[in-house]
């Protein structure tokens, strides 16, 4: 598939907005944080505005931007529209939450709940945006079990990033919150790690013998091009990527959305305080462009079955 910037961006930031709201809504509601005004103002800003970008951005996307809000009508059957009622709905609960941690410095009682709503909200925008790709049975890439948990697991990642980060800046850090760390980087990058293993070890999802139901009289291949020049289902459905390129990008995404930033990530827990912050800041950064890098690997790497009808090999 070919890589549409403003998706790579919505996924991204937007992921990265839920998984710290997530995270924040955690704390609270288990009282594992103190309820600082500062620190909530300035977790609830990032998050908002990481989540309110996205979403901006993916509508970038569409040939007629302006209708984007008739998507909500069709929730019962689109996972698209589900996504953009969960995203609007979603406002709501944590609008009240951030009110409470703000203004009254306060995230039990009364506020707890709308810090357990952050968190299925959080949650189920997330899952929803992931089933957008997940039930595309056209794309062999995508309708797997692992996209779901990928994109769950880069949210909570990438939120612990900059909730690590928002803790140091406050000196609110404890041991719990280098310990979420850690484990959301590993689950990060273990659940990727099978992703691409499955990725070049699944079968073909559809052969051109299956396609055309021809199977039974030998290989089938294409004796003439149906076009003369590349079409626009060519240039979107049929987006082509070097293994050899895949793979050194492979390895740069590994590099920027784990292992550089989960090595600053957790140094921060152990190194001199002078160096918690700045070290905080640069795996936040490294994080967020491993991320990129490896949502543009996620369209890139995709096949569509359609290709297969302009001669392209088993998607």
């Amino acid at each position: 598939m070919h890589p549409a910037y403003s998706v790579i961006i919505f996924t991204t930031f937007s992921g990265a907005g839920y998984g710290l709201l997530f995270l924040m809504g955690i704390f609270a509601a288990g009282q594992w944080i103190e309820p600082d005004r500062w620190f909530g103002f300035t977790g609830f800003f990032l998050a908002f505005t990481m989540v309110i970008s996205g979403l901006l951005s993916s509508t970038l996307h569409l040939g007629h931007p302006e209708r984007a809000w008739r998507a909500l009508s069709q929730w019962k059957s689109s996972w698209l529209s589900r996504e953009g009622v969960l995203a609007v709905a979603g406002f709501v609960p944590f609008g009240l939450f951030a009110f409470g941690w703000v203004i009254y410095e306060s995230h039990d009682g009364a506020w707890r709940l709308f810090a357990m709503l952050t968190i299925l909200f959080a949650a189920f925008t997330v899952y929803a945006t992931s089933m957008i790709y997940a039930t595309l049975r056209t794309i062999r890439a995508w309708f797997n079990r692992h996209t779901v948990r990928i994109y769950l697991a880069f949210a909570i990642w990438t939120g612990s990033v900059w909730f690590n980060l928002l803790a140091h800046l406050f000196d609110l850090h404890t041991p719990g919150i280098g310990m979420i760390v850690v484990i959301t980087g590993v689950l990060a990058l273990w659940l990727k790690r099978k992703y691409w293993i499955f990725l070049d070890t699944s079968p073909s999802w559809v052969s051109p013998e299956n396609a055309t139901g021809l199977g039974d009289l030998g290989p089938v291949r294409l004796l003439d091009a149906p076009n003369t020049q590349e079409n626009y289902v060519q240039q979107e459905m049929g987006f082509k990527i070097a293994r050899k390129h895949s793979i050194k990008l492979r390895r740069w995404a590994f590099f920027g959305y784990f292992l550089i930033p989960w090595l600053l990530a957790v140094g921060t827990v152990e190194t001199e305080p002078w160096l918690k912050i700045p070290a905080a800041i640069l795996a936040v950064g490294f994080v967020m462009a491993g991320t990129l890098l490896e949502r543009w690997l996620f369209f890139a790497e995709a096949k569509h079955t359609v290709s297969l009808y302009y001669g392209a090999p088993d998607s």
